[in-house]
């Protein structure tokens, strides 16, 4: 080997090595990407699934208005006895001046359609309703499970306030007087 080959050898390591080492020292090496994109996909994931779950099991909400036919000065809301073949709960809203009503309502494991307000005697100033997890309505405030057969017949404490329902042929009827009777639980104003 020449001389010059062995010095052009020296020269070409030596500047792998310093720009080895300046890479090192000043972070410009190239760093693989794949942690990075791998947490935003899970990110991205975990709150698509998170409002997947609030969306199934927090907002069946049909506003009544919609879901009845019901016109601005109509006394009662109707709604098709197979709606609630399923014995999944449906929540539904009502508005009554500057109030939303909330009330849900459900074909219990026993075969009875039954109606709730979506509140309590005892949680309802924190806003929070119930969810259905199989045949049980649950307080999302104090987590305590209601069984369907006992929604509309046990009151007080609690328990979801009952709301008065009725089956005329092949609807459900409730009068929109029993729905503004639950207008208390549902008024915020000044609560903090």
């Amino acid at each position: 080997m020449s001389k010059k080959t062995s010095k052009k050898k020296k020269k070409t390591g030596n500047v792998n090595t310093r720009s080895a080492k300046k890479a090192a020292v000043l972070g410009s090496e190239k760093k693989s990407r794949t942690p990075l994109i791998i947490i935003c996909v899970c990110a991205i994931l975990a709150a698509g699934g998170a409002y997947a779950f609030y969306s199934i099991s927090y907002t069946h909400t049909v506003a009544t208005s919609a879901s009845s036919g019901m016109s601005a000065n109509a006394s009662v809301v109707t709604y098709p006895i197979s709606l609630f073949s399923d014995g999944k709960a449906r929540h539904f809203d009502y508005r009554y001046n500057d109030i939303t009503i909330r009330y849900f309502i459900l074909k219990s494991s026993d075969g009875i359609i039954r109606a709730a307000f979506d509140a309590c005697d005892v949680c309802w100033p924190a806003g929070k309703f119930y969810y259905q997890e199989g045949d049980y309505m649950v307080c999302r405030n104090c987590g305590r499970r209601f069984a369907s057969i006992l929604v509309n017949e046990v009151k007080g404490g609690c328990n979801p306030a009952p709301l008065k329902r009725g089956i005329t042929g092949d609807k459900l009827v409730i009068d929109v007087s029993d729905i503004i009777d639950g207008k208390q639980y549902f008024n915020f104003s000044g609560k903090a």
